[in-house]
């Protein structure tokens, strides 16, 4: 059973980086839920949560991330704020400290293997790094991304070169 959309976005900001403050940007958080998404599809065959993906102007997207926060008032937040450069962004927030995310193993090994990977990535190279997931370099703007898809391609590619 794939863990709640709830779930994921409290255990990837309550666990992203002291350097976060305890919030990441609206955009960010979208993309670290793809990211995990994406990683447990190829190494399980199976998408974390349930989202239906979109390829829009700026990568992976789902209006799920938004949604969920509406929906969750008393577990999360978000605000308008400035990034360092200036730019308007929208941050999100965890506001129930207490609550404690239902992620099993497999789950829980995607997501902090995301973490892992992309916390010291400043914005250029995170984004970077998205776009050079298979899913996004195999398709087309304005179509949906099937992950589980996506990850049996992706896999069979690299067996392919791996018995070249």
């Amino acid at each position: 059973m794939a863990a709640s959309l709830k779930d994921v976005m409290a255990y990837l900001i309550g666990n992203y980086s002291d350097n976060t403050k305890g919030r990441l940007s609206v955009a960010r958080l979208v993309k670290m839920v793809y990211l995990g998404d994406w990683h447990q599809a190829i190494n399980h065959g199976r998408q974390i949560t349930g989202i239906e993906w979109y390829f829009d102007n700026y990568g992976p997207f789902a209006h799920d991330i938004e949604s969920t926060v509406a929906d969750h008032p008393n577990v999360f937040s978000i605000e308008d704020g400035r990034n360092p450069f200036g730019t308007l962004e929208k941050t999100c927030s965890l506001i129930d400290k207490a609550f404690r995310p239902s992620i099993d193993d497999r789950e829980r090994i995607s997501l902090d293997h995301i973490i892992k990977v992309t916390q010291e990535l400043q914005q250029t190279d995170f984004i970077r790094l998205v776009y050079s997931t298979h899913p996004v370099l195999s398709s087309e703007r304005y179509d949906f991304l099937n992950l589980v898809e996506k990850a049996k391609e992706y896999n069979d590619i690299k067996k392919s070169k791996l018995c070249a």
